[in-house]
């Protein structure tokens, strides 16, 4: 009896310590975590005035936010602004650690972005230093913490300052076409002819300390489509065309540019914004352009809920590359990261190696240009390949077996005849070419993943970047938000050909230059996506260049940046992408139009107006004072004795409404 007694004790001890480890073994697992986010501070290095900073951030906002700077955007302020990308900046905070941190084996310091060259100190003593903005950086700090007021300061480097030594380090070897090759940073912050040249730093993503005692097993990975990218050889060349879960699908969408110049103010209900822009205009496809970043999380949790695919390039965009082992040992984390973040999102159907840079080596005279000898090119282009052409796809395919992998975007330009024949092509002929819209009918290729055509910023938005003094063509300030060569040029001249004759564009009102501007681009997409969609299955994707600006400028976006706001080229697009109906391809020049007065009248009855024309009206723009929403169409065409019923989709009280035709502008300018 005793013994059975003693027995069960034994039995229930045993028992007793079995929960007890369980419990003890499930703490042990368990991975606390806390935001750094309060009390920074910020001031350029050697001076001693700190102010409050916030956190994600960079050092442009924070200087905008303390009155320190005055607005980037407005005016030609950019250029006013130059000295800030020269300086070092310093960040710093205190912060407070539990006695359950403390008691964990393991404290890590993470970063998930610093941007860019930034050496990180626990209570002074140096733990951490980067240098690539699209990697998260962390560092052991168990043995630097204290349980009160640790302090957590970080210096960044000025990028421009680096790059621009390294460069000059090189000579006379020389990487084309900018030093910016050298840093592993958003490439546009260092300017693009669309963007401002705001070459920032700071804490640009979430910082935390995170403690455990045992570090989570990585969960196995499993594709969750099919992928496919159909390169087979037929009597034109090669088909390119995308089968996901083994059905062939046409894309139809654009290009994704950064949706701001400083990241850090792309909130969760401004990427809303962005992404119903794309899906309301019956895109199916975004490529995520190479000079930006790797997209937030929640730009692709957007785009798998949306039913839009992602090209998604790595962010390498106009330039060669370094051949170093530093530089390629950082490429290669920089990869794997990136491609583990983001591969278990359906929406990503592609990786690319980068932007147009096989392109550019072999057409855009670089050799020339930079005098560039036999044995540095053979260096160059050996680089290129070894990067590119075998170290990322290897790298991809370790981490990612199950997507294609194209080495760049496009492999031949748009001057080759192969560009028409065979894999994606990017079609400058019109734009930079200065070529007719309609030698897209002769230079479609397999997959069109770049073509434009610019227009001039809403007018809205004109008005909020200027004062009136500078709103005359060609004004030192509108200049300043025309970044493309000789961009006012290429528009008269497409202008001249399909609108109006220019001889006397200096005296036309900036207001009627930036609505024949913006008929230009909807006409164009107009034509240029049906002539696409004509040749289907010749041609299986379409991606206009672009989707949306980083700020107020003149450019090939079809949205605003203020507010998100359609231009018209996207009412265009919204049309010519559905599959309802087959777009419709103009046979007609608008100049070549015998326009009369419409005659136009409306009537405003709850969130609807109601137009009707005596005679046939082009291109009518419902313009409402101060109104940022959308409207269910806009520069759409009238026929004579027609009704058209036009909804507000964001309400307005007394909207002050104006109506313009093209006739208007025509006939009131010389």
């Amino acid at each position: 009896m005793n013994r059975i007694r003693k027995n069960n004790l034994s039995a229930l001890l045993l028992l007793a310590g079995m929960w007890f480890l369980g419990t003890s073994c499930s703490s042990n697992k368990e991975k606390l975590s806390m935001e750094i986010d309060k009390g920074w501070q910020f001031r350029e290095v050697t001076k001693n005035d700190w102010h409050s900073a916030t956190v994600p951030g960079e050092v442009h906002t924070d200087l905008l936010k303390n009155k320190l700077i005055p607005d980037p955007f407005y005016r030609d302020n950019e250029k006013k602004l130059v000295w800030i990308e020269k300086k070092d900046w310093e960040y710093k905070t205190n912060f407070n650690v539990s006695p359950e941190f403390l008691k964990k084996k393991n404290n890590l310091l993470v970063f998930d972005g610093l941007d860019t060259y930034a050496t990180v100190y626990i209570n002074g003593i140096e733990v951490l230093k980067t240098n690539n903005m699209f990697r998260q950086w962390s560092a052991d700090v168990k043995q630097n913490l204290k349980a009160e007021n640790n302090e957590l300061r970080i210096i960044f480097k000025s990028a421009q300052n680096v790059v621009d030594s390294l460069a000059k380090k090189d000579l006379p070897y020389v990487i084309p076409d900018n030093p910016r090759c050298y840093v592993r940073k958003a490439q546009y912050h260092f300017g693009w002819d669309w963007g401002p040249k705001f070459t920032t730093c700071g804490i640009w993503k979430a910082v935390r300390l995170e403690a455990f005692d045992e570090k989570e097993a990585e969960e196995e990975y499993k594709a969750p489509h099919k992928y496919e990218l159909v390169q087979e050889k037929d009597t034109a060349g090669a088909s390119f065309y995308f089968k996901i879960d083994d059905k062939a699908v046409y894309m139809k969408g654009a290009n994704y540019i950064p949706s701001d110049a400083f990241l850090s103010r792309m909130t969760h209900a401004e990427y809303d914004k962005v992404i119903a822009t794309a899906k309301d205009a019956n895109m199916n496809m975004l490529r995520v352009w190479g000079g930006g970043i790797y997209e937030n999380d929640y730009f692709y949790d957007l785009c798998d809920k949306n039913g839009i695919y992602i090209w998604q390039d790595f962010m390498f965009a106009g330039t060669m590359v370094p051949g170093d082992k530093d530089f390629f040992d950082n490429v290669k984390e920089e990869v794997k990261y990136q491609v583990k973040r983001l591969r278990h999102h359906p929406s990503v159907v592609v990786w690319c190696g980068n932007n147009e840079i096989d392109e550019a080596f072999k057409n855009w005279g670089w050799q020339k240009q930079f005098k560039i000898n036999k044995k540095d090119s053979i260096r160059l282009w050996s680089d290129y390949k070894r990067l590119f052409q075998d170290s990322i796809p290897k790298w991809v395919k370790e981490v990612d077996p199950s997507r294609p992998y194209v080495s760049s975007s496009p492999l031949f330009g748009w001057g080759k005849k192969e560009s028409i024949k065979q894999g994606d092509s990017h079609y400058w002929g019109t734009w930079w070419g200065l070529e007719d819209i309609e030698i897209v009918n002769k230079k479609t290729g397999r997959f069109v993943s770049e073509y434009g055509m610019q227009a001039m910023p809403n007018y809205s938005t004109i008005e909020k970047i200027t004062q009136e003094e500078d709103r005359k063509l060609y004004s030192d300030v509108l200049k300043a938000h025309q970044k493309a060569g000789k961009g006012f040029t290429k528009l008269n001249s497409y202008i001249q050909r399909y609108f109006k004759d220019t001889t006397h564009v200096k005296t036309w009102s900036v207001k009627d230059y930036t609505y024949l501007t913006q008929c230009l681009q909807y006409y164009s997409f107009k034509n240029i996506i049906a002539i696409h969609r004509s040749k289907e299955p010749y041609n299986m994707g379409t991606l206009l260049w672009q989707l949306n600006d980083c700020w107020p400028v003149a450019s090939w976006s079809i949205t605003d940046y203020y507010n998100r706001q359609p231009k018209a080229a996207w009412y265009a697009v919204k049309e010519a992408y559905r599959d309802d109906v087959k777009p419709t391809i103009d046979k007609v020049r608008p100049i070549d139009l015998k326009l009369k007065n419409p005659q136009i009248t409306f009537k405003v009855e709850g969130d609807n107006i109601t137009l009707k024309a005596t005679k046939g009206a082009k291109f009518v723009w419902i313009d409402i004072k101060g109104y940022t929403g959308r409207l269910s169409d806009n520069y759409f065409d009238l026929k004579a004795g027609e009704e058209k019923t036009i909804s507000i989709q964001t309400p307005i009280s007394k909207p002050q409404i104006t109506i313009t035709s093209l006739f208007d502008v025509l006939s009131r300018n010389k």
